[in-house]
């Protein structure tokens, strides 16, 4: 048995994706987090120890959404 497959259909994420970039700051949203990505690395090539910067500024800020989420959970249990 074979499944026909309908020529015009369009990825799923087409209308989502066209909806995004018909939005006004759709492209700034994309490309001040890439600009920020590079100057990042062309600082990390100039001066490596600001990886280790990174990485732990990451670790702390990552450590921190799970203390808070972690309290927010607790929250929805104690109301259930």
């Amino acid at each position: 048995m074979m499944i026909e497959s309908n020529s015009t259909a369009t990825c799923p994420m087409a209308n989502a994706c066209k909806g995004m970039m018909n939005k006004p700051m759709a492209g700034p949203v994309l490309v001040i987090p890439a600009l920020v990505f590079v100057i990042l690395g062309v600082a990390v090539l100039i001066e490596p120890q600001i990886l280790a910067w990174i990485v732990g500024i990451v670790l702390i800020v990552m450590g921190i959404a799970m203390l808070v989420l972690g309290r927010i959970m607790r929250k929805f249990a104690e109301r259930s």
